[in-house]
């Protein structure tokens, strides 16, 4: 450790002692020398994505326990820098690690840079001793994760937040919102994360954000991966030990936090709903593996200062609920391991339970609706001179709306190289055939589906999608690949594999290649045919009479009574609408 120079004292949260092996606070002074940009400004200024990165080499060049680490690329050009604390070595492949395991992201939203400067305060306290862990804790964050949006310096894009005076901007240098990417993996940044995230396997994982929305009371909310759609002991878990530990904690401090406020143009005294995080966002894609994910939301209106202390304080009370619970946490990650693999079915949407909601002793402001000057329409404002408690309910609870049976296998021919590339790079266990194989599968059919309008994250995403199965004998050829579902990403495979689910390789345009019918006919061709298709099937005549008499579009067209009829004919291609990835069960 390199020699004290000049101290500068400076205040730090204490902390309790949890279970006699938690975070203790014992110094009021600390090097000039390791002070952050937002130390050393005036409590309005985060740093600069350079500064950011030299005050990390210099704490991991000064201290043992401190190490950085370059993981992958991003889209700007810029490696991914991993920041780890650890008090011995750490092996990574060690299959005993038994230590509890954080990691943070933060900067994904750059202009939401509170994590980031909390962050670079708490890996420093960490290295020098001011705050004390135990043995037993890997603490790993990632610098900053959109690396092109925090150079993208700015001091207006975020219209409505009340400091620091710059900051860097949402989207990334491709201008992707890195938070709807997790599951598709269109930024190299995803791809990236995806690393960092498989040799970690973190058993805690918390993405730092600021709000949007309304207008209340607290500077921190929490954003807790929803419980139902985690499932399982960790599902339980959350809802019922985190969650309560981590408000208790941070009341012992004085400091108030409330769920999420997930409404927009009203008032959330009303009662408002857990936000679904599907696994587009971190939290949601975390949750795949077991991982206890949330989010820290602070508030947009709330002075910078308060949000980064408040930021730096729950990420120190989740390492003294992560240290005290270490045992626990471990032993629910891994019920639910064994809990997916014991399931038939497996749940692809969810709806909110508005029968069953929890109660929220809520501190909001007054909300009203204003003749507004500009506008000539009426306004809802918040008045901060009417502040309230509230009971409020708050709907944390979802149903399963919508489950499909699990197979033994998805089988997926080699040709799709770019889901398998995706698979691959999320620790998917593969078997590929060893030669060419003749297979009884489970083959879907597109049936319905609709199309967004508008560009979203670089993709016009499906929805609403419906599927049939028929269970068909296909040949395979040597080297297609078998995906078993009883392995650790079973819910990754689910979540992506099957088209009706909400984050679906399907409904990310990966196959729309089979939405489109690529062999056609000429009417005046096609039309004897037809003719001698109708006269060797007469269940078929009839149906086709019958839409003539009903349908009067298709009475009066040509090419829609013959395209009709080519569709059930043996020249119609079997790959157009046929989902290219199949089911597969073993016999008993």
């Amino acid at each position: 450790m390199r020699k004290s120079i000049a101290l500068l004292s400076i205040s730090i949260m204490l902390l309790s002692c949890r279970d006699d092996q938690a975070v203790t606070a014992t110094s009021d002074t600390v090097d000039k020398e390791y002070l952050t940009p937002f130390e050393n400004g005036n409590g309005n200024q985060t740093t600069t994505y350079e500064e950011c990165i030299a005050f990390y080499e210099n704490l991991a060049a000064d201290f043992s326990s401190v190490s950085i680490e370059e993981v992958g690329m991003t889209d700007s050009g810029k490696p991914l820098h991993v920041i780890h604390f650890s008090k011995s070595s750490i092996d990574w492949k060690d299959p005993n690690e038994d230590r509890i395991k954080i990691l943070i992201n933060n900067g994904i939203h750059p202009g939401e840079s509170d994590g980031i400067d909390a962050t670079m305060m708490l890996m420093r306290d960490l290295a020098t001793g001011v705050i004390e862990v135990s043995d037993k804790l890997i603490f790993s964050a990632i610098a900053i994760y959109n690396v092109g949006g925090s150079l993208n310096r700015n001091s207006t894009s975020r219209t409505n937040q009340n400091g620091p005076e710059a900051y860097g901007f949402r989207g990334n240098s491709r201008n992707y919102d890195l938070n709807r990417d997790f599951i598709k993996m269109d930024t190299r940044n995803a791809r990236s994360f995806a690393q960092v995230y498989h040799q970690i396997k973190p058993d805690l994982f918390i993405d730092n954000h600021v709000s949007n929305g309304a207008d209340y009371q607290y500077t921190l909310t929490h954003l807790f991966t929803q419980h139902n759609r985690m499932g399982g002991a960790t599902g339980t878990y959350i809802h019922d030990v985190l969650q309560p530990a981590l408000e208790k904690n941070l009341s012992d401090r004085d400091l108030d936090i409330t769920p999420y406020v997930n409404v927009y143009g009203q008032s959330p005294d009303k009662g408002f709903s857990q936000f679904p995080d599907e696994p587009r966002y971190s939290t949601g894609y975390t949750a795949l593996w077991n991982t206890l994910g949330m989010m820290v939301e602070t508030h947009m209106l709330k002075p910078y200062n308060d949000r980064v202390q408040g930021a730096r304080a729950i990420m120190e009370e989740i390492i003294n609920i992560g240290q005290a619970q270490l045992e626990q946490i471990k032993e629910v990650r891994k019920q639910s391991f064994d809990y997916q693999q014991s399931r038939e079915y497996f749940p692809l949407t969810y709806e909110i339970d508005k029968q069953r909601a929890d109660t929220l002793d809520f501190k909001g402001y007054e909300a009203r609706q204003d003749p507004n000057e500009l506008t000539g329409n009426k306004l809802m404002t918040y008045n901060r001179e009417k502040p309230f408690n509230k009971k409020t309910p708050f709907y944390t609870y979802f149903n399963v709306k919508d489950s499909v049976a699990i197979p033994d296998f998805y089988v997926i021919p080699q040709g799709q190289w770019e889901i398998l590339d995706m698979l691959r790079l999320n620790n998917v266990i593969m078997e590929p055939l060893s030669k060419d194989s003749t297979m009884t599968v489970t083959a879907y059919k597109i049936e319905e589906y609709d199309t967004a309008r508008n560009a979203y994250e670089g993709h016009y995403p499906h929805s609403n999608v419906k599927v049939a199965g028929e269970v068909v004998e296909l040949r395979f050829r040597e080297s297609d690949i078998l995906i078993p579902t009883n392995q650790p990403g079973i819910k990754y495979v689910m979540e992506t594999l099957e088209p009706a689910a909400p984050d679906s390789f399907f409904k990310w345009n990966f196959f729309d290649t089979i939405l489109q019918q690529k062999e056609g006919f000429s009417p005046y061709v096609f039309e004897k045919s037809a003719r001698e298709l109708l006269a060797d099937a007469p269940e078929l005549r009839r149906e086709f009479d019958s839409l003539k008499r009903t349908n009067k579009a298709f009475k009066n067209s040509n090419y829609a009574q013959l395209d009709w009829l080519h569709k059930r004919s043996p020249n119609y291609e079997t790959a157009h609408l046929r989902y290219p990835i199949y089911k597969y069960r073993a016999a008993n």
